[in-house]
């Protein structure tokens, strides 16, 4: 396994700074944000340290070469938009965007992009998966025929009112999983596996590995902290980050020794990203830094 980060967390920083630090810190690759430029909706959202809307062939052989002479590898290029949102206006930009993201990860060699699968949050689940068949079998052709594949994070993005009912990504649970890919048939959709998120939905994040073990195809390492007090008092139909927070890997619930153990069980050997969302080490870029030493440090007791 090869282990980096998720870019988006140095927003402040170049496409060259950001490699120089993974490089600088020693770590194998990186995921890297794609996202159109403009203000962002949400925290870590509309990060570019890759602009696909202007990348020539100069540009690609300057990534290329750049990354090779800092001996960083690009696992993923990143870009997690709502591509079933009911606005159908940012539904289409988010569509667009995310083909573009696609073409250039090809171009570039890399063959990966992580994303959601989004989620209309004012309908239910069964009409979610009816969106799903209407959206996604075009998007999927889109990346078969570039073969990059399409690595899905878990995460419900349901955190707050903004996001509430329902959350803007669908897939979220091994129910749903099955489900999707089902109506999308695709060696090319896949998992990007991320504990966290099963942590605070109280679901066993460690069987899920060696059921969709061929669909795993990007992994990210990030915890979580529940917090029991506030749970007993908000239960778990309140917001999420009422009763738990993100964490660097090692400061959370998520037992790090078994998960990267049931990794190495089913023979995953591709890329794990830490990713940093955990408020303590947002004061400042030396936190940030920190966060990442910490991180890469902690699970390097797993991962070589």
């Amino acid at each position: 396994m090869k282990m980096g980060f998720v870019s988006a967390i140095l927003e402040e920083n170049t496409f060259e700074e950001m490699i120089d630090i993974a490089s600088e810190l020693g770590f194998q690759c990186v995921e890297v944000a794609c996202w159109p430029k403009g203000n962002a909706e949400r925290r870590y959202a509309g990060v570019s340290h890759i602009d696909v809307d202007n990348l020539d062939d100069e540009k690609i052989t300057y990534i290329q070469n750049y990354c090779k002479e800092k001996k960083v590898e690009i696992s993923s290029l990143a870009y997690y938009p709502n591509t079933m949102d009911q606005d159908l206006e940012k539904r289409r930009l988010a569509v667009a965007h995310l083909k573009k993201v696609i073409a250039a990860s090809s171009k570039l060699g890399i063959g990966m992009v992580t994303t959601f699968i989004g989620r209309d949050q004012t309908k239910s689940v069964e009409e979610n998966l009816e969106l799903v068949k209407e959206v996604w079998p075009e998007i999927i052709r889109e990346a078969e025929s570039y073969k990059v594949k399409i690595a899905i994070e878990n995460c419900p993005m349901l955190f707050g009112k903004d996001q509430w009912p329902g959350g803007q990504n669908l897939m979220t649970t091994p129910v749903i999983w099955r489900k999707v890919f089902e109506l999308v048939k695709s060696d090319y959709l896949g998992i990007n596996y991320d504990p966290s998120h099963f942590v605070w939905q109280m679901i066993d994040y460690i069987e899920p590995i060696y059921e969709f073990a061929d669909k795993i195809f990007h992994v990210h390492y990030k915890d979580i902290k529940i917090y029991p007090e506030k749970l007993n008092k908000a239960g778990t139909m309140a917001y999420p980050l009422e009763y738990m927070s993100p964490k660097i890997p090692g400061l959370g619930d998520v037992d790090w020794g078994k998960y990267v153990s049931a990794l190495t069980d089913i023979g995953y050997n591709g890329y794990t990203c830490i990713e940093v969302e955990d408020r303590a080490f947002e004061d400042s870029q030396e936190d940030i830094i920190n966060s990442l030493r910490l991180s890469k440090r902690y699970m390097e007791q797993f991962v070589i």
